[in-house]
């Protein structure tokens, strides 16, 4: 070996100097959590899809009623259960509308004397569905994200102070947390509606009412986790407040699983408003949410299964769309929960 050694040129052999200042220098910017977390979901398809979904919908919900010629409370007798027809698919085969009438095809336009175009039809009573879907969409997404945000912020002030101040207090405010969960959901639901009158406030406070527990309970056990933590016991050694710590060095901590669990809150919540105005709990006629037009449109599938398909389909593509926007952000602000 050292002969081998000893027949290599000093030529071969190079001195390497580093310089210091540049030993530990990072080559790339350095991100905040949010800018990480929106490079992890950009990642993420189903979720950007489902994101370009919901924005779309929510725009549809505010503009669509504005786009249609006809008003969704307008009722028009002679233009009663209309198929869909829209212009220029008349030679298509689709949407010309053609529906059926004592087991034959026809052209229900022509035999009513029909000269404008309803996009997705009209129901029982002459009123423009494509109207009203939309404005049942709205009201729909309003007592959703309501109730969701009620449900955060009774949910995340509750389960924070009893984990926070825990001891008597925790044992209280659990035991308060134990016999609302142990009373059936929908037999609160039920007896708060029969109580109040029918609407969007009864509704809201009716899924509010023990919504928010599963928010407290998740809360409950992240600030558990975080509040004995080294961070945690200096800042309080340092003198800082309660107050401080609770928003300076908690709150950051679980702001994550916070907004997770909002996104899966808010599905549920609009799922729960369709079932109430499904039963007939709900919104009460006149007014339109996805619950009442599948209601109404359930009653005529098999004649006027039109009535039926465009609200559920919207229900649907919004509960797969917050779920799976709910599942990216789950692994994009907390990728040790995928685990």
């Amino acid at each position: 070996m050292t002969q081998n050694l000893d027949k290599l040129p000093i030529e071969s052999f190079k001195r390497v100097t580093i310089d210091s200042s540049q030993a530990e220098k990072i080559s790339k910017p350095s991100m905040s959590f949010w800018q990480d977390a929106w490079l992890r979901i950009r990642k993420n398809k189903a979720a950007i899809v489902s994101m370009v979904i919901l924005v779309l919908i929510i725009i549809m919900a505010f503009v669509g009623p504005f786009l249609s010629p006809h008003e969704a409370d307008t009722q028009t007798i002679t233009h009663a259960n209309l198929p869909p027809k829209v212009q220029g698919f008349e030679n298509l085969g689709f949407l010309d509308g053609v529906g059926t009438l004592g087991g034959k095809e026809v052209n229900l336009y022509e035999m009513k004397k029909v000269d404008t175009y309803y996009w997705f039809g009209t129901d029982g009573l002459g009123r423009d569905l494509f109207s009203r879907l939309w404005e049942g969409t709205q009201i729909s997404l309003f007592i959703a994200f309501v109730a969701a945000a009620i449900d955060m912020v009774i949910g995340v002030i509750y389960g924070g102070v009893s984990a926070y101040y825990g001891g008597r207090v925790d044992d209280i405010m659990q035991r308060i947390v134990e016999i609302l969960y142990g009373i059936p959901n929908l037999v609160v639901v039920i007896l708060m509606i029969l109580v109040m009158d029918p609407g969007i406030m009864a509704i809201i406070i009716a899924i509010t009412l023990t919504g928010w527990i599963g928010m407290s309970r998740i809360v409950r056990g992240q600030v558990l986790k975080y509040k004995n933590q080294e961070f945690v016991l200096a800042a309080r050694t340092l003198g800082a407040s309660n107050n401080r710590i609770i928003g300076k060095h908690l709150l950051p901590n679980i702001l994550a699983i916070i907004i997770i669990n909002t996104m899966f809150t808010i599905p549920g919540a609009i799922f729960f408003e369709a079932f109430l105005s499904f039963i007939g709990l709900g919104l009460q006629p006149p007014a339109a949410s996805l619950g009442t037009l599948i209601n109404d449109g359930y009653k005529l599938m098999q004649f006027q299964p039109h009535i039926l398909l465009f609200p559920s389909l919207v229900i649907s593509l919004l509960m797969i769309a917050f779920n799976l926007l709910g599942d990216g952000l789950r692994d994009a602000l907390d990728p040790k929960m995928k685990d």
